[in-house]
């Protein structure tokens, strides 16, 4: 299991916790890690690349299969930027069963990031005038990174900036390490890795989830799943929580309906593997 953006720990902030109580009492078999230098772990997340994570990832597998003697069959799941780490994780290692990614964009990060922030500032009672100062300078952060400038000229630029207070609770906390995580991460695009999986997809969403672009993903996976050359084995299957959020919770809720957990499960346990055998995420 391959937690979210930040400093995610294994249980992904507590989030997890459902999916493996879940998991394990279905039968299937959980390995979940801290993120490098979060909990337990060594390291720096945001000194890394998102071909880091990946490479933590396929170790974990790896490690799994080792501890299992290959007699099940293992795969991925991964929420948010996890989901594009196991994609990425899936593509380059070539051993996995099967890939779930929850929450996960089927565009950039860039492109997340500014449709997540158009949608928090559409909800705020701001004057329009407000609404569209703040989306410039958004913009003029995102053509910064594009331009690889310093942390200096940027933390210039915003103190600067007459707008800065309204931009502020959506970016912080950024940091000189942040900002060059942002800058590695921003461009990267998860469909070339969809193209080349070896194996079966299952992409979740919500269909309240202000922070992903659902539509324009599920359209850029679809699009992946057809493209010529994809292995056979790597079929594609959406599913769409009705009115969930970026954590497949509905209102008033605090963990996933059991309906949803109970979908994941199935999907994963009768997918094809070494074997008849349950795989493991």
């Amino acid at each position: 299991m391959i937690g979210g953006s930040g400093p995610a720990d294994r249980s992904n902030g507590g989030y997890f916790v459902s999916y493996r109580d879940q998991f394990t009492s279905d039968g299937i078999a959980v390995l979940w890690y801290d993120k490098r230098g979060v909990g337990d772990s060594t390291g720096n997340w945001a000194a890394g690349t998102l071909d880091d994570l990946a490479d933590d990832a396929i170790a974990a597998i790896s490690a799994l299969r080792y501890r299992l003697d290959d007699a099940a069959p293992v795969g991925l799941f991964g929420h948010s930027e996890g989901g594009w780490v196991a994609l990425r994780a899936a593509a380059r290692w070539g051993k996995t069963d099967f890939v779930v990614t929850n929450s996960c964009p089927g565009t950039t990060p860039g492109q997340a990031d500014r449709h997540a922030f158009t949608s928090a500032v559409s909800a705020e009672s701001w004057p329009e005038r407000d609404k569209a100062a703040a989306l410039r300078l958004y913009d003029d952060l995102a053509e910064a990174a594009a331009q690889d400038r310093e942390y200096a000229y940027v933390q210039h630029f915003l103190t600067s900036a007459p707008q800065y207070d309204i931009l502020r609770p959506y970016i912080e906390p950024l940091d000189e390490a942040i900002w060059a995580f942002f800058k590695r991460e921003r461009d990267y695009d998860p469909i070339p890795d969809c193209r080349r999986l070896p194996c079966p997809h299952l992409a979740i969403f919500g269909t309240s989830d202000r922070l992903v672009p659902v539509a324009e993903s599920i359209a850029a996976f679809t699009a992946a799943t057809c493209s010529a050359g994809r292995h056979p084995a790597a079929t594609t299957t959406i599913h769409v929580v009705p009115d969930a959020d970026h954590r497949l919770l509905t209102q008033g809720s605090t963990v996933p309906s059991a309906s949803h957990l109970a979908y994941l499960c199935a999907w994963i346990k009768p997918a094809p593997g070494p074997g008849d055998q349950v795989r493991t995420t």
